[in-house]
């Protein structure tokens, strides 16, 4: 028999995962096609304003995305205690999925690429390279974030999967 706690983790972490993965969805879709037809300068300031934002911790998006993470950590937790055979299967791969499929990617490639953004002086440099700065950017950072945005959507299709054989 599952926790209460454990229910209440679990629609929890689909919930935010699934706001997160929104979120990465968004940008695949509107926000980085919506900026790449702007000139390189300002495709970098719309980036870095953009990025700004979430690196000066707006409220809401670290409660989304920080929640995200404990809510999976804590599902796996309550889940592991709770859940024996295929259940507890499914969890450990949906909470995986996410952790190293949506997570990892975020701090090993995407927020580098967005402090090297960050710490350019965009205002300063020359085209040459400012295009420099958005080809070392651009391409990178959308592959990364298209595997973010996938493996989001398939961990929060397990952890439903799951929730749905409870």
């Amino acid at each position: 028999m599952e926790s209460e706690f454990f229910v209440f983790a679990l629609v929890l972490a689909i919930v935010l995962c699934a706001l997160v993965s929104g979120l990465l969805f968004g940008f695949a879709v509107v926000v980085m096609p919506g900026i790449a037809k702007l000139p390189n300068k300002d495709f970098l300031l719309a980036f870095k304003d953009m990025d700004g934002i979430i690196q000066n911790k707006q409220p809401l998006f670290m409660l989304v995305w920080v929640g995200s993470i404990l809510s999976v950590l804590a599902s796996m937790i309550l889940g592991t205690i709770d859940l024996d055979g295929q259940e507890a299967l499914l969890l450990w791969i949906g909470c995986g999925w996410y952790l190293l499929g949506v997570q990892l990617p975020t701090v090993a490639f995407n927020i580098p690429l967005n402090n090297t953004i960050q710490g350019l002086e965009i205002d300063k440099l020359n085209e040459l390279e400012l295009s420099n700065s958005r080809v070392n950017f651009e391409a990178k950072w959308n592959q990364w974030n298209r595997i973010r945005t996938i493996n989001g959507i398939i961990a929060v299709t397990i952890f439903l999967w799951l929730l749905f054989l409870l």
